[in-house]
């Protein structure tokens, strides 16, 4: 292994930039660059310029599953065990639905139940969620048939077994939506 002479001369060092300087030229770079965002973004349509960065960001947006908060609840009890025929006219959960559906953004959220045992199952199929569906959709079928509720805001589903009951809850489904005149 040879040594280096001593004589041989190495390069000097380019004089280099502070690093502070290079991190205000980089905070100056994002600085303009958010500025012409924003006057760029005052003459687009806001709902495809906020749909573009979702999709830049690879948010999917295919169906919102947000589910309205519960604002007011009403209910239909009892239900004879395997059976989805209301027990009563429903007429006081009709004027009840009829009125707090009156503004245009408020959903019914139509939830039946069953009581778990044994005997609380639908008949055909031995299923107490097709039961519970049923019940729902007689209370749904009501409401609609009675002009409380159009069927396009009322969604049904399943509760937790515990009780003979429908549960008929209200929710804001969307703010930017029209109301019912």
């Amino acid at each position: 292994m040879s040594a280096l002479p001593l004589d041989l001369e190495l390069p000097d060092a380019a004089p280099a930039r502070p690093v502070w300087l290079m991190t205000l030229a980089d905070l100056a770079l994002l600085l303009v660059g958010f500025f012409v965002f924003l006057q760029a973004s005052q003459q687009l349509d806001q709902r495809a310029l906020a749909k573009g960065i979702r999709e830049g960001f690879g948010v999917q947006t295919a169906a919102p599953a947000v589910e309205p908060m519960a604002v007011s609840a009403g209910s239909v009890a009892g239900f004879a065990p395997g059976s989805a025929v209301l027990p009563q006219a429903p007429d006081a959960l009709i004027v009840w639905a009829r009125e707090s559906t009156r503004d245009g953004r408020v959903i019914l959220r139509v939830a039946g139940a069953v009581d778990g045992s044994a005997v609380d199952v639908d008949p055909v199929t031995g299923s107490g969620a097709v039961l519970a569906a049923d019940r729902a959709r007689a209370v749904a079928t009501a409401l609609i048939l009675a002009r409380a509720v159009p069927a396009d805001r009322i969604t049904l589903s399943a509760a937790r077994p515990g009780r003979r009951v429908v549960t008929v809850t209200t929710g804001f489904a969307a703010p930017n939506a029209g109301a019912r005149q």
